[in-house]
């Protein structure tokens, strides 16, 4: 599908990483990005959020270049992304819906199929105002009466039974997960969380670590669905879970993080989050803080996080290990496509349970009995 993309730079961070994004995000949806429209703006337009001028703009390139779609890096109102089709005669598509098509694609799972329908349906009811016209107005007269509700009426309704219903069934699941970590829990499994910007290896780096297998390509959302693997870690700590969870990115639509939290519980309830970077990247700091930045909307910013420098044969960097002030384990620079390194994170995994076990068991010490007769002799005056 031939597509136009289209960004406006506002003046806030870098707008050359965030369009090369959109154009590896088309891509990822199956468009193919044959011309990009870009301008300076100090606010969106109301009507067109480029602007009537600009909306001529990409009109003329639609028509020169036959295009069948038109992506924007933006989030469009309603009216805005109506008004742009009226203007342009093809479809338009804005950045959430997207990455919702993207993330319909990928799910492969019973639940993450349920957590993709969730969140287009609550995009979709957003969009839904005046989309039946012609068959909102309803008829007087005798055997003319109306069905008692507008076709708009009618949808909302079918809409908000169908989230009721997906929101049950992903409430069930979670109760499964939720019963599944307490039997890990009970017998004091350690467990890991892979996390980081779509794209940055971690499904290569779960795959070279478990030998899983998962579904890995040069895309962005390659992996959508949690998967969980058991690593033997040798005797002293015996087995860990190590799990992969989807990738983030810049502008994570809000109706994904909530549709979401299932998948994401994982990462909540980990021990551990190796927070995979792709140490190439020129924009990998930003990308740091985009993930960081989901990690505090779902309530696993309190983790503790070892930065796991990936893809150092890209970046012509050496295997190593950094420690923080407090001498743990802050970062591990290493390559999961060639496996240099991978027995540092071993490493820093192995040390990182045992730091875990050993708060447990102090956690779980009794007090020895003359600690108890000091203390209820110290309470009693």
């Amino acid at each position: 599908m031939r597509a136009a993309l289209v960004g406006v730079d506002f003046g806030q961070g870098d707008f050359a990483a965030s369009i090369e994004e959109l154009t590896l995000l088309a891509r990822s949806a199956g468009a193919e990005p044959v011309t990009t429209i870009t301008g300076k703006r100090s606010s969106p337009d109301a009507a067109y959020f480029v602007g009537s001028g600009k909306a001529d703009e990409i009109g003329l390139a639609v028509q020169d270049h036959k295009l069948e779609i038109v992506i924007f890096n933006h989030a469009l109102s309603p009216a805005q992304q109506r008004n742009l089709e009226k203007r342009l005669n093809v479809r338009v598509l804005d950045r959430t819906s997207l990455i919702l098509d993207i993330f319909a694609q990928r799910a492969k799972s019973h639940e993450g199929k349920l957590q993709v329908e969730l969140a287009q349906l609550q995009h979709l009811s957003t969009r839904l105002i005046r989309g039946w016209t012609h068959l909102e107005r309803q008829k007087g007269g005798i055997g003319l009466r109306g069905p008692g509700e507008t076709q708009l009426e009618t949808d909302r309704r079918l809409i908000g039974e169908r989230v009721k219903m997906l929101r049950t069934r992903l409430a069930k699941l979670r109760k499964q997960h939720e019963t599944q970590r307490r039997a890990r829990g009970r017998s004091h499994t350690f467990s890991v969380s892979l996390v980081g910007y779509t794209n940055a290896g971690k499904s290569t780096l779960f795959n070279t670590m478990t030998k899983a297998g998962v579904y890995v390509a040069d895309q962005l959302f390659a992996t959508l669905d949690t998967t969980s693997r058991r690593v033997y870690l040798g005797e002293e700590i015996g087995s860990i879970v190590l799990s992969d969870t989807v990738g983030f990115v810049r502008e994570l639509p809000h109706q994904l993080v909530a549709a979401f939290r299932a998948t994401l519980e994982e990462t909540i309830h980990a021990d551990l989050l190796l927070h995979v970077v792709d140490g190439a990247s020129p924009v990998r700091m930003e990308q740091i803080e985009q993930v960081n930045e989901v990690l505090r909307e779902i309530g696993a910013d309190h983790i503790p996080q070892i930065l796991v420098w990936n893809k150092i044969d890209a970046a012509e960097l050496e295997p190593a290990v950094e420690r923080d002030e407090y001498d743990k384990i802050s970062r591990v620079f290493i390559s999961a496509r060639t496996g240099a390194g991978l027995n540092l994170l071993r490493d820093a995994i192995s040390e990182a349970a045992r730091d875990e076990q050993e708060a447990l068991a102090n956690r779980e010490e009794p007090m020895a009995p003359d600690s108890i007769s000091n203390f209820i002799h110290a309470g009693s005056h």
